[in-house]
């Protein structure tokens, strides 16, 4: 069995190409898989930590605004697919597999020519440009949300799966986490807050917020706030200048470890609303405060924060609307109404997909054994 999968540029691409790679190699360990990526993304990082060959193509996104350097991508968004043609002739793939972004568009082409299964996952609501321009071409559509069906012309192409997770473990629960992590009995409400690995300068700002209107006075409520790596030193400078970094109930820390463990001990969680993150919410079924990213492309964040707000699973806030002292009113206010924290749970749960992975791996050889079939 031989894998070729492909997408690129962030982690919201790569870890759910890894996790299906991953299971791949669980079920058939002999299974020869390797990434196509570009220069460029985090996939030179990732892809070879995880012991995956990876190979490189020309190829790169538009441009959002008008500008000559199109030009160049869209002769690369044509030419491309013939290079992606002479690795897939040498691979020899039983299947191409890509997960969005610019750089999977070439490799499906070529492989969805060559009569090759292809399947491509879509872990936002709202499908982006490469996975609408492959819509016509792949075999399967997998989806995390359910709402893409609105955007894609191919129905009968779409399974909803979720998102598949990278080191998916076994969940546990509320009071056992909290007992893992040494939280106090006189806690009553764990507030989880992180803005990324990298941290986001309005994410720190509103958890200093946070622990000044409302944590300093209540200690009955507990913050774990992840600053991230290049925002720690100064976040944590601006909390001792507040006289705040030495409260009991807060801790402050550079990054997140155990983020399941702290997901599963969490009465509400603040975050961004990338879809993996937003996955893990849903499987936990956590009540959540989702601030989206201004950062991402097409607007993403707020897309996928959209789908669920409307769904009463979450409560969704733009950065641009985070004025003085909404933090602490929005989370007192959650806290104070526990029958809406319950209800919100429910509705998120709605969106979890308990085993993308398997999910994807029953479907990948079930177009692999047609194909077979077909040809003799």
């Amino acid at each position: 069995m031989r894998i070729l999968m492909t997408g690129g540029g962030t982690g919201g691409h790569i870890n759910p190409a890894l996790a299906i790679a991953n299971t791949i190699k669980e079920n058939i360990p002999d299974a020869e898989i390797a990434f196509a990526g570009t220069k460029r993304g985090l996939e030179n990082s990732l892809v070879p930590k995880a012991g995956y060959p990876l190979y490189h193509l020309n190829v790169r996104g538009f441009w959002r605004r008008i500008t000559w350097k199109n030009i160049k991508v869209a002769y690369l968004a044509l030419v491309s697919p013939i290079y992606a043609g002479k690795l897939i002739r040498r691979f020899k793939p039983d299947a191409v597999i890509g997960t969005g972004g610019y750089a999977c568009w070439p490799v499906l082409i070529a492989a969805a020519r060559r009569g090759i299964p292809t399947a491509v996952h879509e872990s936002n609501a709202v499908p982006g440009l490469a996975v609408r321009k492959l819509a016509p071409h792949v075999d399967r559509i997998f989806v995390n949300f359910s709402a893409v069906a609105d955007h894609i012309d191919y129905p009968e192409k779409i399974m909803r799966v979720g998102c598949p997770m990278l080191n998916m473990s076994k969940p546990i629960s509320r009071t056992e986490a909290r007992t893992r992590l040494d939280i106090p009995q006189d806690c009553k409400h764990y507030v989880l807050s992180f803005g990324g690995s990298l941290g986001a300068a309005r994410m720190n700002e509103a958890a200093l917020e946070l622990t000044r209107d409302l944590i300093s006075r209540r200690k009955d409520v507990m913050l774990i706030h992840a600053c991230g790596s290049l925002g720690y030193e100064k976040t944590r400078d601006a909390f001792e200048r507040a006289g705040l970094l030495d409260l009991p109930n807060l801790r402050l820390v550079e990054y997140i470890y155990d983020m399941p463990i702290q997901m599963a001990a969490a009465d509400v969680v603040i975050c961004r609303a990338g879809a993996m993150t937003l996955s893990e919410l849903a499987n936990q079924g956590k009540a959540a405060v989702l601030i989206p990213s201004p950062n991402v492309t097409d607007d993403q964040q707020y897309k996928n924060a959209k789908v669920f707000s409307d769904a009463g699973a979450a409560v969704l806030i733009r950065e641009s609307e985070l004025e003085e002292g909404r933090i602490a009113k929005e989370i007192e206010r959650l806290i104070c109404e526990p029958n809406r924290l319950d209800e919100m749970r429910r509705n998120i749960k709605a969106f979890a997909a308990k085993d993308a992975n398997a999910l994807i791996f029953d479907e990948i050889m079930r177009l692999i054994n047609e194909r077979e079939v077909a040809k003799k």
